[in-house]
């Protein structure tokens, strides 16, 4: 139904195998696209080779996104090597290669272990909006979709407050955003996501899913198609929205152990 035919797909956070960057970038391909890939280490080549294999026109890059100077380069290379950018999917965050995720409760969040949550997973996707954005306020067409999360918009969990500060900031900032390039053909929608099956994946993440309505976690496929709908110009008429891909889950007043109650 949907197709990318002539458009260039800009996927951050995209080295992982089993994540849901490379999981959108794979379909976006398939459907047409041609596909830039983002990640903080070599391993995005693979990534690259792999879709190049499936016929899909690719190619890898490295940078270190939450460094202003870095983002710059690597968007006016993208624009060198193909002929713009019409998708851009701001999926990096959350985790990053030899930084992982930090837990701790409010009163012993590390002003540094703030900013680092804030600047991962909110200042990245500033960045890179901001530096695509006149590119396709010039061409007249953009689809921007972020990947923030269902933790912090709508729930969240002891010891994630920056984290939950952060992915919440996505969706204000999309919103406000929205507001200013919708005279321009661009839209900006946000996919939240719930408990995925990852590689990152923890055990009790993994219980979390089993207790949903559909009693499993969700895929990085299942998350990468609402985005690929999202990116679509199918979806001219939605913009500022949020998506919630999270098997039902958000929908249970009760969480207790479902023998007590369902």
């Amino acid at each position: 139904m949907f197709r990318f035919d002539g458009q260039v797909a800009l996927v951050t956070g995209a080295g992982n195998r089993e994540g849901i960057g490379f999981a959108t970038a794979r379909i976006l391909g398939q459907l047409g696209a041609q596909v830039a890939l983002v990640a903080t280490t070599d391993r995005i080549y693979d990534r690259a080779e792999e879709l190049e294999s499936l016929g899909i026109a690719a190619k890898g890059y490295i940078a270190d996104l939450m460094k202003e100077e870095e983002v710059e380069g690597l968007v006016q290379q993208i624009l060198r090597d193909f002929s713009g950018i019409h998708v851009l999917i701001n999926n990096a965050g959350m985790t990053q290669v030899g930084q992982p995720e930090s837990f701790a409760d409010f009163l012993h969040t590390s002003s540094e272990s703030w900013e680092q949550e804030l600047r991962r997973n909110v200042t990245i996707p500033f960045f890179v909006t901001q530096k695509v954005l006149p590119h396709m306020i010039k061409q007249g067409y953009g689809r921007i979709v972020n990947t923030s999360s269902v933790t912090g918009p709508l729930v969240s969990n002891p010891g994630e407050a920056g984290y939950s500060a952060a992915k919440a900031a996505v969706v204000g900032m999309s919103k406000a955003l929205a507001l200013e390039v919708g005279s321009h053909g661009i839209t900006v929608n946000n996919v939240l996501p719930g408990w995925i099956a990852t590689s990152s994946q923890t055990e009790s993440e993994a219980a979390g899913g089993e207790n949903t309505p559909l009693k499993r976690s969700g895929t990085p496929e299942e998350v990468a198609h609402a985005m690929v709908f999202l990116a679509s110009k199918e979806a001219s008429y939605i913009t500022g929205a949020s998506l919630v891909v999270d098997g039902g889950n958000i929908l249970q007043e009760y969480k207790g152990p479902p023998e007590n109650y369902y």
